[in-house]
């Protein structure tokens, strides 16, 4: 790679970005004994019980090779109190788990903002449409 970085491409930036969020949101929640695969977890339950199929599929695109699995994660949380079986193959934060999702978030937000400096809202919104219409470009040509 060119030593200036300001010249990389995009698949760069967006690995960095990806590497750099992982470490600050572990960085976050170390001291908990968890992770940002934990946090995704939580954060999807949040709406409401979830089948685990679907669970899974939701949180697919951030699962790497090497790293632990969401029934691992949703391991965890049950042993935890924090996710329970609401119902035949469903997932649903305990009320423990909503109230560690609450104590979590306020970490999380906090991490958000700053990597949100200087940047407004447009800006946000703009940076998604274009990497949302560089990712269906590409999926019409893997037919993926």
């Amino acid at each position: 790679m060119d030593t200036n970085t300001n010249e990389a491409p995009i698949g760069y930036w967006l690995k960095h970005l990806d590497r750099l969020i992982d470490a600050t949101l572990d960085g976050a929640l170390a001291d908990r004994g968890l992770g940002r695969r934990h946090w995704q977890a939580l954060n999807v339950l949040r709406d409401g019980p979830q089948h685990a199929a679907w669970l899974a599929e939701a949180l697919r695109p951030f699962w790497t090779e090497g790293a632990a699995t969401p029934d691992d994660v949703v391991a965890e949380l049950a042993r935890r109190g924090w996710v329970a079986g609401a119902d035949a193959g469903r997932w649903a934060l305990t009320p423990d788990g909503q109230a560690a999702h609450g104590e979590l978030a306020g970490r999380i937000g906090g991490r958000r903002r700053r990597m949100m400096d200087g940047l407004t809202a447009e800006d946000y919104r703009a940076t998604v449409a274009v990497l949302r219409r560089m990712a269906g470009n590409l999926e019409a040509v893997t037919g993926a």
